[in-house]
């Protein structure tokens, strides 16, 4: 019997990646079984050499940032998006030696993102333009890339208050939050209620190639999803493993308050997306230039899986 194709997964250790360790909870359990392919997953420690790893095919598929994809898409690499990660999922937390109390507050500091090509970079513009708050090199806030696993010890280490504060994939904030370093500031959920951000996008080739295959790991991340919103319990056990952290910070996460990253709505969101790609086009300028949301997304495998 010949063996199974193998579908390399990359992602991260954030919440927003959840769904994929509880898949691969499902699998490790027995309780489920592909078919069609053998699934392998890889974690990296950032957005870039999880971009690298697509580029140069170390990896099949990724759970990765939207506007990355769309840049790497646009620059040619053969990859499709299938279906969104979650939905929301991110904060804002303000470093407490910094003092912060308002938007205003943020002038002269530093604040840390996860990535240009981030709706991270995205909201907290937006949150400092609305308030006449100038941002950029030489302006009233500079933007600084640090890969998420490495924001809680920059903020515990940074003790003149230089950071003014970070917006990030949980569960980093919360880290920072429950370690006494940092305060909630806001929610990304209640700057743009149900926003995209990561996204699961696999290699042109193997959509080709092992489309059975593909179908079964989209079906089952979107019944994860659905586990996640209706057991957080369970999912924050899963969570605490999968994502290296403690179970009270996941199950913090995962409840308080409910709806803080969204799972169960995983059907590819084109009007999001594409006021994504606008504002990061045409007000900051980070995207090389808007794509083709009908070329870059495959919807018909989470449609068949039934996502919302």
């Amino acid at each position: 019997m010949a063996p199974k194709p193998v579908i390399r997964v990359g992602h991260l250790r954030i919440t927003d990646h959840l769904i994929l360790g509880v898949t691969l909870n499902k699998l490790a359990a027995g309780s489920e079984k592909f078919q069609n392919f053998d699934l392998e997953t890889q974690a990296f420690s950032g957005w870039n050499p999880t971009s690298d790893a697509l580029r140069n095919g170390a990896i099949d598929a990724a759970c990765i940032l939207a506007p990355l994809a769309m840049e790497l898409f646009h620059s040619g690499v053969k990859i499709r998006m299938v279906m969104q990660t979650h939905k929301s999922g991110s904060i804002i937390v303000t470093n407490k030696r910094a003092n912060i109390k308002t938007m205003q507050d943020f002038k002269g500091k530093t604040v840390l993102i996860p990535h240009y090509l981030s709706v991270h970079n995205m909201l907290f513009d937006k949150m400092l333009r609305d308030q006449g708050i100038d941002v950029g090199v030489n302006s009233d806030v500079t933007f600084e890339v640090v890969a998420p696993a490495d924001i809680p010890e920059i903020i515990e280490w940074d003790e003149k208050g230089s950071v003014g504060g970070f917006i990030v994939a949980e569960p980093f904030g919360t880290q920072v939050v429950k370690a006494g370093y940092g305060e909630e500031f806001a929610l990304s959920k209640d700057i743009w209620p149900n926003h995209p951000c990561c996204v699961l996008v696999v290699k042109e080739d193997i959509l080709n190639q092992n489309p059975d295959g593909v179908q079964e790991l989209v079906s089952s991340l979107v019944a994860s999803g659905l586990y996640v919103a209706q057991n957080p319990d369970g999912a924050a056990e899963v969570g605490a493993k999968f994502l290296n952290q403690d179970v009270n910070v996941i199950r913090h996460v995962l409840t308080t308050p409910r709806g803080r990253v969204t799972t169960d709505e995983l059907f590819p969101d084109f009007s999001g997306l594409d006021q994504l790609q606008t504002y990061l086009t045409s007000t900051i300028h980070a995207l090389s230039d808007k794509i083709s949301l009908d070329q870059f997304v495959v919807p018909k495998f989470a449609e068949k899986a039934g996502a919302k």
